[in-house]
């Protein structure tokens, strides 16, 4: 175990010096990459905060990345359904469910990775989930 642990402490003795030949590294790499070289979009950035208006009985603020969207529903008065990752974790562990009725849905409305922001009362929607039932939308 002695050995091992020696060998181990003189690698990173070498790895540290640099020959200039790429033999022994000149310096040890980074094991995270910097946000240079990190290839994908960048992250958006998170929606303004919906907030609940003071003195609200019953009013909660949700915010996080759309996982999926609603876009028309089926029952046709124009609101929206976002499922979102929030640690609130109204309708279940993580997400939330917020319907966003027509006179707040967002223009252009938000898609799967975008970030939304929604206060509201809780209420069970048609499938019996708890969700958001949105007054402010972020975003």
């Amino acid at each position: 175990m002695a050995a091992l642990a020696a060998a181990g402490l003189g690698a990173l003795a070498l790895a540290g010096r640099g020959d200039g030949e790429g033999v022994i590294p000149d310096r040890v790499q980074r094991a995270v990459p910097s946000p240079r070289d990190r290839s994908g979009p960048p992250e958006p950035p998170p929606a303004p905060t919906a907030r609940c208006a003071a003195g609200a009985a019953g009013c909660r603020e949700v915010s996080g990345r759309i996982l999926y969207v609603e876009r028309v529903d089926p029952d046709g008065d124009g609101d929206a359904h976002f499922v979102i990752a929030d640690t609130a974790s109204v309708t279940g562990p993580g997400i939330t469910v917020v319907d966003v009725r027509v006179d707040l849905r967002p223009q252009p409305l938000p898609g799967i990775g975008d970030h939304l922001s929604a206060a509201g009362s809780v209420a069970t929607g048609s499938y019996g989930q708890r969700q958001v039932e949105a007054v402010a939308v972020g975003g």
